[in-house]
């Protein structure tokens, strides 16, 4: 169970992405870190330091807090947004396999998220599955259709998706 994230809390997340320079992320991830000092094992905290991180190019010091923030306990969009950024990560150390097990995840718990579906679309790009890749973002795109101007060439785009996704068969 995720710990409460209250108003002050929330309005004290939203000061830091709103101070937040990605061209020097040293402040922001001081401003999380003293943040999560007062606020101890608060799965959001440590969730939001990972980020931090993450946005500093240093991957594998924000690995290792978003397994925190996981085995603390987050849920709801937090978590989706965890499992996205995670699995990201994974992909940016070369570590397809485990990217792939965290967005599958994600893709079980969240599976109406575009979010989830571009991340595992990039894992696949990565790992050498152009067309899979492809597929799963056409399926985003042909999802909102109605947000496009690909009108009736959504549904036929639809099926090339599915046709990528299942290996190009023949018949």
């Amino acid at each position: 169970m995720t710990a409460e994230l209250t108003p002050e809390l929330e309005e004290a997340i939203r000061l830091g992405y709103e101070r937040r320079d990605r061209a020097d992320m040293a402040p922001t991830i001081r401003y999380f870190a003293e943040l999560l000092a007062a606020h101890p094992d608060h799965p959001v905290l440590v969730y939001e330091l990972a980020g931090a991180y993450d946005t500093a190019g240093e991957e594998a010091v924000a690995r290792e807090h978003y397994e925190r923030a996981l085995d603390l306990g987050l849920e709801g969009d937090v978590l989706r947004r965890c499992l996205c950024q995670y699995g990201s990560t994974l992909r940016w150390l070369g570590e397809l396999d485990a990217s792939r097990d965290v967005l599958d995840r994600a893709r079980r718990e969240f599976p109406d998220s575009d979010a989830v579906r571009i991340f595992s679309a990039l894992t696949r790009l990565e790992a050498s599955d152009a067309d899979g890749a492809v597929g799963e973002l056409l399926e985003v795109i042909t999802g909102h259709a109605e947000a496009t101007d690909l009108g009736r060439w959504a549904v036929g785009l639809r099926g090339l998706a599915g046709w990528l996704a299942a290996g190009r068969p023949a018949d």
